[in-house]
């Protein structure tokens, strides 16, 4: 091969796709929309409505299914919402938080996505969710902006009305794959057996390829599996091959990471030496400690994340927010990726709305902000963030990526330590990916 192929963008120009905001749907959309409300919720105590200032917003985030779940995000994110009211809401403005379960499903997805319009919301913040072309197209419609979505998805680095905080999947795992070309014989990935978990492979193998590495075991897993025994048995297979090279075993099974690693835990005995790597979502310190601390599986294992580590000083305020609103809920965990990414795109939201300050705040003066080359910070938290419509990763179809930075922690004595200071910038990685 004396090239590859490169998937470009074909967004179009916002001018060219901007719409109307829908400010008035016929009485039977109106109707239909509803009876989208089960399975959402609102902070109480907040009135919406024409005639106020209240700014409207939503979050989702799967709960209760049997693949992996954030109900941490939405937690939080109603916290915020009591939080910012308390102390005399955005630039004066009430915040109104609408929830919603999206329940790892499409057609759920989409609906909270309609509901979000017919509630004229200003903004999706915060939320997570594997079906980003089944909700993006109807928030694209109405002109909401997805801010701080995940990054589970193509469609999320690519939509002109999504605007990420962090560079998701493809900077996690293209910076984890970069770590282990130095430190493993041959590596093994085990991803969901999905279109979002497709993505994974030519991730890491950028990573890889960057340090002079061959491409990783491609090893697919039903996502909602009970038992991984067989694919564990497959992965060891790969990574031990007898040939005295300590190999490597990549799990990147979301919630489902657990499940895999009690039936890897089993298998490892019956095999030549491995180690783990993995990437933040995938694990955490209380799936740590659940699987045994300093004596579980993950002890050595590399782990790359988008932010700095939980007990950073830098994650005080968002600390302070969980202290004095949710004080006892269990679904919040400030350790958590997810309620962490939720905290940095409401910092987001809130610069774009004071960015604005006498003015209306919709949908379309949210996003035109955004738009307008408006510089968020963060606390350190992230880079400075700015999103410009064809950014440094447009060429492999990623034209919405801003920050590609990562963090590199390591399992040692059954905690999640930094393994390297400050951030790695994989943008140069990424640019070779053969997505």
């Amino acid at each position: 091969m004396t090239g590859r192929r490169r998937i470009r963008s074909t967004v179009l120009p916002r001018s060219l796709v901007r719409p109307a905001r829908a400010g008035a749907l016929p009485a039977g959309a109106l109707a239909a929309c509803a009876a989208l409300v089960a399975g959402c919720g609102i902070v109480p105590g907040v009135t919406g409505g024409s005639g106020d200032e209240t700014i409207t917003v939503m979050t989702w985030a799967p709960e209760n299914t049997g693949a992996t779940n954030k109900p941490g995000m939405p937690a939080f994110a109603e916290a915020y919402g009591r939080w910012v009211n308390a102390h005399g809401g955005i630039d004066g403005r009430p915040l109104k938080v609408l929830t919603c379960d999206e329940r790892d499903d499409a057609v759920a997805a989409a609906r909270c996505a309609r509901r979000a319009v017919a509630e004229n919301a200003v903004a999706v913040v915060g939320s997570y969710s594997q079906h980003g072309d089944a909700f993006l197209p109807t928030l694209e419609a109405a002109g909401i902006p997805y801010i701080g979505g995940y990054g589970l998805t193509h469609d999320e680095f690519t939509s002109p009305l999504s605007y990420p905080v962090n560079g998701g999947q493809p900077a996690l795992l293209a910076g984890l794959g970069r770590t282990l070309a130095d430190a493993c014989g041959p590596v093994a990935l085990v991803r969901p057996d999905t279109i979002a978990g497709d993505q994974l492979p030519p991730l890491l193998d950028s990573g890889l390829a960057a340090g002079g590495h061959d491409p990783a075991g491609d090893l697919r897993a039903a996502e909602a599996a009970t038992s991984y025994g067989d694919t564990a048995e497959r992965a060891l297979e790969h990574a031990a091959p007898g040939t005295g090279e300590q190999g490597c075993v990549v799990p990147a099974l979301g919630d489902r990471t657990g499940t895999f690693m009690d039936s890897f835990r089993r298998a490892r005995a019956r095999h030549p030496e491995v180690r783990t790597a993995t990437v933040l979502g995938s694990v955490d310190q209380t799936v740590l400690d659940a699987s045994g601390g300093a004596s579980g599986p993950y002890e050595g294992a590399y782990v790359t994340g988008w932010y700095p580590e939980a007990g950073d000083a830098r994650w005080d305020p968002m600390k302070e927010v969980i202290r004095a609103e949710a004080f006892g809920d269990n679904r919040i965990d400030p350790a958590d990726a997810g309620v962490q990414t939720t905290w940095i795109a409401y910092t987001v939201l809130r610069q774009a709305v004071e960015s604005l300050g006498d003015g209306e705040v919709t949908a379309d003066t949210v996003t035109a902000a955004l738009d307008g080359g408006l510089k968020v910070t963060t606390g350190n938290l992230t880079p400075t963030l700015r999103w410009k419509f064809q950014d440094t990763l447009a060429s492999i179809g990623l034209p919405r990526l801003v920050n590609a930075n990562v963090t590199l922690h390591v399992v040692e004595k059954g905690r999640l330590t930094a393994a390297a200071e400050g951030f790695t910038d994989v943008t140069s990685t990424l640019e070779e990916a053969a997505l």
